[in-house]
């Protein structure tokens, strides 16, 4: 099935890259291109494309307000979007994925990386370079509250012992081969337990599961030292 993608950057010729190189894949096409935040909006609602590759800094709406507006939209529920970024940006990132972003990429990403990473999100597998994912989580995601509210934690009551496993491991940045060695399974079975932990907690996407995790209190911020 071919990736539809909205470009969502207000560098004309930012935009003109990523279409070359987009176009020369048989399994992508571009659908659209928006300016700012607003167009972004505008244009996933009129194409409904499987994924938008949004900037974050953009005249009038920015980026993450796009992004929150279009995962808030129940009629794009099936839209992923994938936010390009700078390393200078990871905050921002952070409460993106929070709205709903299913991954991100830096700028000065290769060519290869931005379509691997393009097909990663649009099968809903996995968060994107799971190294920098991993310190983003750390440093951002985990800052949760001390105090997690109650229904946030009932929301847990859904999962199997099982499921709130791999659920954790999924948290860390554990691939599902990852998970698979770890809990004695095959990546399979890590696969499904992934997946059915995401139907039951009506999560987008393996990106908003790893978000769930530490707003439920299922996962805690470790402190580090490395930053």
């Amino acid at each position: 099935m071919t990736i539809r993608i909205l470009l969502a950057d207000d560098q004309e010729l930012l935009r003109a890259t990523f279409r070359m190189l987009i176009e020369a894949n048989p399994d992508m096409e571009v659908v659209g291109e928006a300016a700012d935040g607003d167009e972004a909006v505008e244009l996933t609602r009129a194409h409904n494309p499987t994924l938008v590759l949004m900037d974050i800094r953009m005249p009038r709406t920015n980026g993450l307000d796009a992004t929150t507006a279009i995962c808030a939209d129940p009629e794009l529920s099936a839209t992923r979007v994938l936010i390009l970024t700078t390393f200078e940006t990871d905050e921002y990132v952070a409460r993106a994925l929070r709205a709903g972003a299913s991954g991100f990429l830096g700028k000065d990403v290769s060519a290869d990386a931005l379509l691997d990473g393009i097909r990663t999100i649009a099968a809903g597998d996995a968060l994107l370079s799971p190294t920098a994912t991993r310190a983003l989580i750390t440093r951002f995601l985990a800052t949760a509250e001390p105090d997690v509210p109650a229904e946030d934690v009932a929301r847990l009551d859904a999962l199997t012992a099982r499921e709130r496993e791999v659920m954790v491991l999924a948290a860390e940045g554990r691939s599902n081969a990852e998970i698979a060695r770890e809990l004695v399974i095959s990546p399979l079975t890590a696969r499904t337990h992934v997946q059915r932990a995401m139907t039951k907690l009506q999560a987008r996407d393996r990106a908003q599961l790893v978000v769930i995790a530490y707003q439920t209190g299922l996962v805690r911020p470790r402190p580090s030292s490395a930053y």
